[in-house]
């Protein structure tokens, strides 16, 4: 099982506890069902060959009252194997998947690069889910035990060579699982990277879908991604993993035979034998599904573990209001800064560098005394709100987008910042804003990107042509309201913009 499951499902010990009864009792009733049924069924036979008082004298209501038990545990222990066995792993996954996910985020801001986004986002998804099934599978891993003993028990009724031959197979059967499983790992890690390949290759295309359309560009498109790379993948994986059934099945079959050959007793205990051995071999072929799989999750979960963002000392702490060096100029708390220069001399490099997001500004800066690239994001964090130029926003509610700003935010705070921010009228707190905003223009997108920042109530504020895309009078009205507040907080602003309505609100100007 995957260690990085091992602390998720900690907390989930009671249902992974229980699931594990329960697919350990669907196993018995199952086997237990099947041989009685097979007992059942052949002495009624036998007694109605033998006559009507033989047929008088075989006891019909206490063998189907058994075999009704049977199949009622089963179906409950099957029910319940699932319900909590999903149980344990969603919640435990809901943990991990944020974990993980923040590693992630970690790891490329501190320059690790984490590749295109769409293999990036169809990785992360594949590798969780194949740790998901694994701890799904602890739990019926239990149930194939169970099963696999409880049928050699059943067959040791019908003497030892039986039982021999019984517990032989079941060692052949698993030490054939393992030993076609060695296989599976390079075609389950090309078959793996075929699959994300194409689903980057997707992603890639949703971005310029608009473009793609108008330039009629999708058959073409089409055509290019039109490769049997992943079909070939998939096929000879699923060639593999035929192999690995099919030696399951004819080993079954020669138990079988073999328990047959070598089974004592009448017609009776041999069906109930046969029948038991039967359901318990199914069972326990099922543990080949988790040979099979163990590969992939090893494999994934090496892929997460190296997710992991490299660790430095604890950042510094920052004072509550520090004071700024950009350039060679120094700037009090409060100051109110304008970034100017020619489009691409680096101004987004600069402020993104100032707040941690990236290391690359060849200007010297410093906050509170020391190198903001030292600081790193953590240390950053608490200092500075920025609403860059992409205004990002996440598939949710508008309050939900605002929220992100800092916990505990209320709703007359959202609806003050997005009267400032002039926002108040784009939509109610919440209204679905889509993936991406994508039901927003780009001047909406901003205008919210501002209110979140404005909530995040941190002493410097980074804005990246926050009016970009307004009309002159929405800008107008704009700056006048940050103007107030700005004037209220005594918050500092380090500006970017090209409007000269908008780069009136600063009192000091680096020229770039």
């Amino acid at each position: 099982m995957s260690s990085l499951l091992d602390k998720p499902l900690a907390g989930q010990r009671r249902a992974l506890r229980w699931g594990m009864v329960c697919a350990g009792g669907a196993a018995l009733a199952a086997i237990g069902l099947l041989g009685a049924a097979g007992w059942f069924l052949v002495g009624a036979g036998m007694a109605g060959m033998a006559g009507p008082s033989a047929v008088a004298a075989f006891n019909y209501l206490l063998p189907s009252a058994a075999i009704r038990a049977a199949a009622i545990t089963r179906t409950a222990g099957r029910y319940g194997e699932r319900m909590l066995g999903h149980r344990a792993a969603l919640f435990a996954l809901a943990e991990l998947r944020a974990f993980l996910f923040a590693r992630l985020a970690q790891g490329a801001l501190n320059g690790r690069d984490p590749g295109r986004s769409g293999a990036m986002a169809a990785r992360f998804g594949r590798d969780v889910d194949l740790l998901e099934d694994a701890a799904i599978r602890r739990v019926a891993r239990v149930g194939g035990w169970t099963g696999g003993m409880a049928g050699l028990a059943m067959v040791g009724l019908l003497g030892w060579r039986a039982a021999v031959a019984m517990a032989l197979g079941m060692a052949a059967m698993r030490f054939a699982s393992r030993a076609l499983a060695k296989r599976l790992p390079p075609l389950q890690a090309q078959a793996a990277q075929a699959h994300a390949d194409m689903q980057a290759d997707y992603a890639d295309m949703a971005g310029p879908a608009a473009d793609i359309a108008v330039y009629d560009l999708a058959p073409r498109l089409a055509a290019a991604m039109d490769n049997d790379a992943m079909a070939r993948a998939e096929r000879a994986l699923a060639r593999a993993e035929a192999t690995i059934t099919a030696s399951q099945t004819i080993l079954a079959g020669l138990i079988l035979a073999l328990i047959v050959w070598s089974a004592r007793g009448g017609a009776p205990m041999l069906a109930l034998g046969l029948l038991a051995a039967m359901a318990a071999l199914e069972i326990w072929a099922g543990l080949a599904v988790h040979d099979a799989g163990a590969p992939q999750v090893r494999q994934a979960e090496a892929r997460l573990q190296a997710m992991e963002a490299p660790q430095g000392p604890p950042p510094r702490s920052l004072s509550p209001h520090p004071a700024l060096h950009i350039a060679g100029q120094d700037f009090a708390p409060g100051a109110r800064v304008l970034l100017s220069g020619p489009s691409g001399i680096g101004k987004t490099r600069l402020i993104e560098t100032l707040a941690g997001l990236r290391d690359d500004a060849p200007q010297v800066l410093r906050v509170d005394g020391s190198d903001p690239r030292a600081l790193g994001l953590a240390g950053l964090r608490g200092t500075f709100a920025v609403m860059t130029q992409d205004a990002p926003l996440i598939a949710g509610s508008l309050a939900d987008n605002l929220a992100l700003a800092r916990p505990g935010i209320d709703r007359a705070a959202m609806e003050q910042a997005l009267w400032v921010a002039c926002a108040q009228d784009i939509a109610p707190l919440d209204h679905w804003l889509g993936g991406e905003g994508a039901r927003l223009s780009g001047g909406q997108r901003r205008r919210i990107a501002l209110a979140r920042a404005l909530l995040a109530g941190r002493p410097w504020l980074l804005l990246d042509e926050p009016s970009e895309g307004l009309d002159r009078a929405t800008e107008s009205l704009l700056c006048e309201r940050l103007q107030q507040w700005l004037d209220k907080t005594g918050t500092g602003m380090i500006l970017i913009s090209h409007r000269p309505a908008m780069a009136q609100l600063a009192v000091q100007t680096i020229h770039l």
